[in-house]
């Protein structure tokens, strides 16, 4: 008889669906600032983690140290993930092509440096806790509450609630955005920012502004993974996430920010059904297997269909 290679029943398990729900809305919301200037500017932004770093450890500090209510930590910790964003923009968005994706990159490794070694403020690899305790304030009282239909003993359901609302809320913003002048410039400079600028418009501060929009956006990403790890530190931000964002990028497809819930849903499904996959192998070889796996399914769609899943040909050229 052929042995069962993979096991079956985690998937019949609701908490299995909620948890990859959780994981892929959080890259969803992560991956729409990378849309907005990868797909729809034409940076390409891999500093996204950094950004992503800086909200979430904002947040986390004007809570614990200075005894902010999330409510206003929230919002003011998106403002500082944005205005880092600026910081970065103004000097790297002079650059093309493979220098910008360079000094982004540069950034989010500074970033990653700083929170680890000053330790009295970010906790360094120890990381920091206690800062969603408001969190589970509303957690408990939500789970009350679903208690009167049955519900009350799936952990996940409130995260997962606020993750997707979220995403659905910044979905319907920039999809918005990029129907105003605004957007169309975007879409303008990433066809030919040459062209854009012969026509009187100032390309400089729209790329400085996208790289700011997609920095708050990912603070809000930022936000969740802590409330879904209960934790803040260093690894957690680290290259990594900006790698796989543009992983669920190109399966989505480019310039499709329906495409970007998609490809985020369709990856981790594949990552995390890959952890029940039964051979003799170590740990670390399963998670290596688990990222062949993805690398595999990649070939397959940028074969078959190089735009991605719900892109569009025309939006695959990326002007340096």
């Amino acid at each position: 008889m052929i042995p069962h290679l993979i096991s079956i029943a985690p998937f019949a398990h609701a908490d299995f669906w909620l948890g990859v729900g959780i994981v892929a809305g959080i890259y969803s919301i992560f991956t729409l600032g990378l849309q907005l200037n990868v797909g729809f500017t034409g940076i390409v932004n891999l500093g996204q983690a950094g950004f992503m770093a800086i909200g979430a450890y904002a947040m986390a500090i004007l809570i614990l140290t200075y005894g902010w209510s999330p409510w206003l930590a929230l919002p003011a910790a998106t403002l500082i993930a944005m205005l880092a964003g600026v910081i970065v923009a103004m000097p790297a968005v002079r650059l093309r092509g493979d220098y910008l994706a360079i000094a982004t990159i540069a950034a989010a490794e500074i970033v990653q440096s700083v929170a680890q070694n000053a330790i009295s403020l970010t906790g360094g690899n120890n990381g920091l806790l206690g800062f969603d305790a408001a969190w589970q304030t509303i957690q408990v009282w939500l789970l009350g509450a679903l208690s009167s239909i049955g519900l009350g003993d799936m952990d996940q359901i409130p995260l997962f609630a606020v993750t997707w609302i979220t995403f659905a809320v910044l979905l319907a913003i920039l999809v918005t955005l990029q129907r105003t002048p605004w957007g169309r410039v975007l879409r303008a400079i990433r066809e030919d920012e040459d062209a854009a600028e012969a026509l009187g418009k100032n390309t400089y501060a729209y790329k400085v502004q996208s790289l700011a929009l997609a920095a708050g956006i990912g603070a809000i990403a930022g936000y969740l993974l802590a409330l879904n790890i209960t934790l803040i530190y260093p690894g957690t931000y680290s290259a990594d996430f900006t790698f796989i964002g543009f992983a669920i990028l190109v399966l989505g497809g480019l310039g499709s920010y329906s495409g970007v819930a998609l490809g985020s849903v369709l990856l981790w499904f594949v990552l995390e059904g890959a952890r029940f996959v039964d051979l003799p192998l170590s740990a670390d070889k399963v998670a290596a297997l688990r990222l062949l796996i993805v690398g595999l399914v990649l070939i397959l769609v940028m074969a078959l269909r190089p735009q991605g899943i719900l892109g569009k040909r025309e939006e695959m050229v990326l002007r340096g």
